[in-house]
């Protein structure tokens, strides 16, 4: 049964067919300016300075260069006695019009470039009968917009090229019949936004390049209807910052790229659902820290690149999940070193490249070391920048016997480690200094009276200043207590402990408040340790009905207890027997009763 498709291009294959008879006679002729090659059927008339279609063009030809001349306008039957085109390429001229029906006939063309011309506008039609068409550029023109139905007859197209245009708007029908396409690469235009709507039709899609549009956010499900896409790439947002969680919901990607754009994190929400994604490149974003964790859910990714992104600090199992991981690059960053706890695990790793970082060559990298010979560094060997001994070696020089006089890890040592204590009011500022020595330079942490981190991200009135100092700005009751300090690196830790009280004074609360206080005599300083009661309404209810019920189950217990006693003091006697004497009466009464006492038994009951 013959295809709609074929259908509609039937009447394109009897032309052909009469312009054969037609044009014999002009089979072996070639422009007068223009190259031929009779063997391809070529015809090469590249910048030649044509303001036409040049005459003499033989009808049989497949191949026509006709770019980087001065052709402005394509009349409809333009190409009419050259039925058998099969790439035909008018790049960099200065066609401004192109008329409806200028490619009529080209029934076997496959390959059409329009790319570098002054194209404002493409009406519907010009693409009529194209059905062979499988690759169409029509970048770098000015196209403003892509109107309804321009592409609707182009059912075989794999790739279109529509970038570096002045593109505003793409019309929600805009790529309706686009059943086959593969390719799609939009760059280079005034885009604020892409429509799901017009992206819905291409549902066979399975590359797509978004480069350098003026887009600031990634909308929820924006390619939602794209089933069958494999590579994304998104180059040149500069005002994108952030990825909506839900943005590859429904997506089976292979390939992300998110690059040179404003993120300033990983986009751990939306990679989520991308679990057969294999390879990732968010390089040349402002990504300063990798956080644990963040490819958790990426169980089959193999290449992750993420180069130039001012990354200094790579996190504990910041690679946990990647138990596939064969190529890691983070090169060109500000990484001062690269831990193995940082990866699932290092036993996957095939190709690493952490050059162009300013390494210190500690016991951090002695991994490294350990596996530069099986381990590919794709020509790019890292390089120490500290300690000054050894600067500027790569780590591929190093002889084994030498490994471990340098690539060590001194323990932290606090220095200054005079007890500090600090008595303050309510809304000071206070601060608490904790400095230390230590190869590497050690991290400084705190940790308060209610356990909480406190580190340098910390959100809040606590924070950690770079050099170690807690700062605590407006200082409450509840901030009081002792802190400690913990110093850390690879070579092990060191803590130091300060006190904190603070009075409150100054409390709108102070007349609720019931403050007990201890010297301790032993210390050069007082200790004074705070328990705060506030006497109001709920509290006296609370504390009551705790009493009672307190109360009331210390008596149920008593009870319990007299009844588990008394039920175990053995075997008791329920009859006894009471002896008894009548008295004396006289008559014959007292003559029957003689005898003595009488006896008779009781039961109690």
């Amino acid at each position: 049964m013959m295809s709609n498709k074929m259908a509609s291009c039937w009447p394109s294959i009897l032309v052909f067919n009469l312009l054969l008879l037609c044009s014999e006679e002009n089979a072996l002729g070639c422009p007068a300016r223009c190259e031929c090659t009779p063997q391809i059927r070529s015809v090469d008339c590249h910048r030649k300075r044509l303001s036409a279609i040049p005459d003499g063009i033989p009808s049989e030809t497949k191949l026509l260069d006709l770019s980087k001349n001065r052709i402005r306008c394509l009349n409809p039957g333009e190409f009419l006695f050259f039925p058998r085109l099969e790439e035909l390429d008018l790049s960099e001229n200065v066609i401004s019009v192109i008329e409806p029906g200028a490619f009529a006939n080209l029934f076997w063309l496959q390959t059409l470039k329009l790319k570098g011309n002054q194209l404002k506008l493409i009406p519907a039609g010009v693409f009529n009968k194209l059905c062979n068409l499988t690759l169409l550029d029509i970048s770098e023109n000015k196209i403003v917009i892509l109107l309804d139905f321009m592409f609707q007859d182009l059912q075989n197209l794999k790739s279109l090229e529509v970038g570096d245009n002045e593109l505003l708007y793409i019309s929600q029908k805009a790529f309706f019949g686009l059943v086959g396409l593969e390719q799609l690469t939009i760059e280079k235009c005034n885009l604020t936004t892409i429509s799901t709507d017009s992206l819905s039709y291409l549902q066979g899609l399975e590359i797509l390049k978004l480069c350098h549009l003026g887009i600031s956010n990634l909308e929820d499900q924006n390619f939602r209807k794209l089933s069958s896409l494999k590579q994304l790439e998104i180059d040149s947002w500069t005002f994108l910052e952030d990825v909506c969680p839900t943005a590859f919901q429904g997506l089976n990607l292979t390939s992300l790229s998110i690059t040179y754009t404003n993120l300033t994190s990983v986009p751990v929400a939306a990679l989520k659902s991308l679990t057969y994604l294999e390879y990732l490149n968010l390089s040349y974003n402002p990504i300063r820290i990798i956080q644990r964790g963040s490819f958790r859910d990426l169980v089959r990714l193999r290449e992750l690149h993420i180069v130039g992104a001012f990354l200094t600090v790579v996190e504990l199992q910041a690679f946990y999940g990647l138990r596939q991981i064969r190529l890691l690059n983070v090169s060109n960053n500000l990484l001062s070193t690269l831990g193995e706890n940082s990866f699932q695990s290092v036993n996957t790793l095939e190709t690493l490249r952490v050059d162009a970082n300013p390494l210190a060559c500690d016991c951090r990298l002695l991994w490294i070391l350990q596996r530069r010979k099986t381990l590919n560094f794709d020509g790019h060997q890292p390089v120490c920048a500290s300690p000054v001994e050894i600067q500027g070696n790569a780590l591929c020089d190093f002889p084994d016997s030498i490994l471990f006089e340098y690539f060590t890890c001194q323990k932290p040592k606090i220095r200054d480690r005079k007890l500090q204590h600090i008595i303050a009011h309510e809304g000071q500022a206070v601060s608490f200094h904790c400095k230390a020595d230590g190869e590497p330079v050690p991290l400084i942490v705190w940790v308060s009276p209610q356990r909480r981190m406190i580190t340098s991200r910390s959100v809040g009135r606590s924070t950690v200043l770079p050099e170690g100092t807690l700062e605590i700005r407006y200082a409450q009751v509840q901030d009081s207590g002792t802190y400690i300090c913990i110093a850390t690196n690879a070579g092990g830790n060191d803590t130091y402990f300060a006190t904190l009280t603070v009075k409150g004074d100054n409390s709108p609360y102070s007349n609720r408040t019931l403050y007990l206080s201890e010297y301790n005599e032993t210390s050069h300083n007082d200790t004074h340790v705070f328990l705060k009661f506030t006497l109001d309404l709920k509290t006296i209810l609370v504390s009551t009905a705790m009493g009672c019920i307190t109360f009331l189950g210390v008596v149920l217990f008593c009870f319990l207890l007299l009844f588990v006693w008394s039920r175990g003091r053995g075997q008791h006697k329920n009859n006894f027997s009471v002896e008894y004497s009548f008295r004396k009466v006289d008559g014959p009464a007292s003559a029957a009763g003689q005898g003595g006492a009488r006896k008779f038994n009781m039961k109690m009951i």
